[in-house]
């Protein structure tokens, strides 16, 4: 097996993450996020059209009268839409929408349901999310230093907020709404990333106790090499899944679509080269890795 250094290019890496993260933040803390309707309020409203809805006639329609800034998804059906108001609109308002549409609709328009989303649900939805995430983080550095070692647990979180990061700087940089299930997106975006990384820290403690005479960058090496074909073929089948949701999945759900198809390409680096990276700053050796001898144990007992 020919093994690649990948470790040879760690500080190229580091440039790259640090690049990443720049960007990513500072968008952050200038732009800050576009919050969707589930987290600054606003209102719901679902209507059902006699024939198929013309989702662009229907946006246009809803420009030329006045409600600016309204989003129009189908929602279950062809017939069925759901248009989102952001706040300023009243519940009033969103009743005279329904005769807007159906002036400039041959058919019938039918008015399934109107429902307001106040402010401070959205405050609480933005509160518990971000306590979600924290909470995530958190179990999983206490998860992975009982499993494997601490230094293992500080590279594992290390990767999963870098991932994080960028995910909210992509939506941030490319002024992307962020509602409930880009939040979703982002907590599975940890789950994948931290099963790659589980995956990848396994094989460099099996190989930092059975390679003896190798220096750490080098099993680091042999385990990502002897990993990477697993790690592609799972990303890039996952990939390819997402990118078809993004695609023709619908508005629904695009945006969370294209958050886990961020987050699955940046989990993926990460795990090679931010938590295998962050090991090697933390000077990772053979002995925190070594089986505990018990006492009186004999020698004989711990060999295979």
């Amino acid at each position: 097996m020919k093994v690649i250094n990948f470790m040879g290019q760690r500080k190229l890496a580091i440039l790259f993450s640090i690049a990443l993260l720049v960007t990513a933040i500072g968008s952050l803390a200038t732009k800050q996020l576009n919050w969707g309707l589930d987290f600054t309020g606003g209102t719901l409203v679902e209507v059902h059209y006699s024939e198929t809805a013309d989702l662009t006639a229907i946006r246009n329609t809803l420009e030329t009268q006045g409600f600016a800034g309204a989003v129009v998804v189908s929602f279950g059906t062809d017939k069925d839409v759901l248009i989102r108001l952001p706040q300023g609109y009243s519940d009033k308002q969103g009743a005279e929408l329904l005769g807007k549409l159906q002036a400039a609709y041959d058919g019938t328009v039918e008015l399934r349901r109107i429902e307001f989303v106040g402010p401070q649900v959205g405050d609480e939805l933005r509160e518990q999310g971000g306590l979600a995430m924290l909470l995530a983080l958190g179990l999983v550095m206490l998860y992975i230093a009982f499993r494997f070692q601490f230094k293992f647990a500080v590279g594992a979180v290390v990767a999963l907020v870098h991932d994080v990061l960028i995910v909210l700087g992509f939506f941030s940089v490319m002024g992307m709404e962020f509602d409930l299930t880009v939040l979703a997106a982002l907590l599975a975006v940890i789950g994948y990333s931290l099963n790659d990384t589980i995956v990848v820290s396994d094989r460099i403690r099996e190989n930092f106790r059975k390679l003896r005479k190798a220096d750490s960058e080098e099993i680091i090496n042999i385990s990502l090499t002897e990993t990477l074909g697993r790690t592609l073929v799972t990303s890039l089948t996952t990939m390819m899944v997402l990118m078809a949701l993004a695609l023709f999945g619908g508005e629904m759900i695009h945006a969370f679509a294209i958050a886990l198809l961020v987050g699955v390409a940046i989990g993926t680096y990460s795990s090679i080269y931010v938590a295998a990276n962050t090991l090697l700053i933390m000077g990772v050796s053979k002995e925190d890795l070594m089986i505990p001898i018990k006492e009186g144990s004999e020698q004989e007992d711990l060999m295979p």
